[in-house]
């Protein structure tokens, strides 16, 4: 029993050492790398060019686009030949608010305001309810006395009493021999139609 302890703590010591063992290794390699001085920085090239014959208001100049090209120092001398130049165009000059034309505004031919006392429009009430799409032409008597309507939607005949319902949607309320009383269920508008004769 003793003796397998033993050999189960000398392997645990062995991994313990091996783990050790990496550990310094990494943080070797971490403080070497951390602790090497940066690169040196090359110096700085300054770039000298020759010097330009000076560049005439209205002429075009050629720019030359490699680093060589480049002169990053100001010129006094070219500033000041720019901001002594004066717009000669014939348009506007964007840079001065005095150059915008004069706008000439046309006056009125007459007047906008009517002569006269104002009459408010009258108020719009709701608008009319549409025309019920039936034709009433014709009556029909039936044996017990009930009177029915002949009416016409379209193409399509009905014959219908008081309380019927047509089309789903017109509901006849009175039938006399000259016109009829329909409702219109979807909007409850009722109308009188008269008799059509043909």
């Amino acid at each position: 029993m003793n003796m397998t302890l033993g050999a189960e703590d000398k392997k645990k010591l062995g991994i313990l050492a091996v783990v050790g063992v990496m550990a310094l290794g990494a943080a070797f390699y971490m403080y070497s790398e951390l602790s090497t001085p940066d690169a040196p920085q090359p110096a700085p090239t300054t770039v000298t060019t020759p010097a330009r014959a000076p560049v005439k208001v209205g002429e075009a100049k050629t720019v030359g686009t490699a680093a060589t090209h480049l002169d990053p120092t100001l010129h006094m001398k070219a500033m000041l030949v720019t901001e002594s130049l004066v717009y000669s165009g014939s348009g506007r000059n964007i840079f001065s608010a005095n150059s915008a034309p004069v706008v000439v505004i046309p006056k009125a031919i007459a007047s906008a305001r009517p002569k006269g006392p104002i009459v408010p429009a009258a108020p719009l009430g709701p608008p009319p309810p549409p025309p019920i799409d039936l034709k009433f032409f014709g009556t029909a008597t039936s044996a017990n006395g009930v009177r029915k309507a002949f009416l016409l939607h379209g193409e399509d005949v009905f014959l219908a009493s008081s309380g019927d319902v047509v089309q789903r949607r017109y509901k006849v309320r009175t039938i006399s021999a000259n016109s009829i009383v329909v409702e219109d269920m979807t909007d409850n508008n009722t109308q009188t139609l008269p008799l059509i004769i043909q």
